[in-house]
């Protein structure tokens, strides 16, 4: 069985790492990227909620509003619930998914980080605001990568290991988007989009690349 190489930045990594390790994997963890806070200010209002589609801006925004919030998974319901703020919604396939499921019209704020996907034909009025971004960290060797399968959760990470200089051949790639398994590159011995742009759906489709010995 092929080991599983998570590149997404801590603390999601060890979360990550920790279920994977629940599916009988072996985990090796590089985290390509560090989140770091932003300077920014309220914009103005009002709103009726925070819209939240990652557990960093929760972490690194500093002062919140007091705001009801609707989360895009449970690792950001986590967050908002831990600084205190009241979660209505928990989303799990994407926030468009979560949306989808919103009334039309409703103002939202999007703390969000540098680099986002935006909405597509959101119903709602989303007023986005950047609270961290992610500082770039040290790629893993060749040596890291080749024989093993690995974990992208993004477009930016994406990116990033298409910058490694690897046997690609040698690697599968299992990505949390389409977007993010294009962002890549080409070459890899497979390069596959999880079902859902969740945590969960990635990891079936890892937890298959990593057990199956030939393609």
């Amino acid at each position: 069985m092929r080991p599983l190489v998570v590149l997404r930045p801590e603390p999601g990594a060890s979360a990550t790492a920790a279920r994977a390790a629940a599916l009988g994997l072996e985990v090796r963890r590089h985290p390509l990227f560090t989140a770091e806070p932003v300077a920014w200010s309220l914009p103005a209002g009002p709103f009726d909620a925070l819209l939240v589609t990652s557990a960093n801006a929760i972490r690194l925004a500093g002062r919140l509003p007091v705001l009801p919030v609707h989360a895009v998974g449970a690792a950001s319901a986590a967050a908002a619930r831990d600084a205190g703020l009241e979660v209505l919604t928990v989303g799990e396939g994407g926030v468009d998914a979560l949306l989808d499921r919103l009334p039309e019209g409703l103002r939202l704020l999007h703390l969000s980080g540098e680099e986002r996907i935006e909405p597509a034909d959101a119903r709602q009025a989303i007023t986005s605001v950047v609270v961290y971004r992610m500082g770039p960290l040290p790629l893993p060797d060749a040596a890291s990568v080749e024989g093993a399968v690995v974990l992208v959760h993004s477009p930016a990470a994406g990116r990033r290991l298409d910058e490694i200089k690897a046997s690609r051949d040698r690697v599968r790639v299992a990505a949390i988007s389409p977007a993010a398994a294009m962002a890549c590159g080409p070459g890899w011995e497979c390069c596959e989009a999880a079902d859902a742009p969740a945590d969960s759906a990635l990891l079936s489709l890892a937890a298959k690349l990593c057990k199956e010995l030939g393609r």
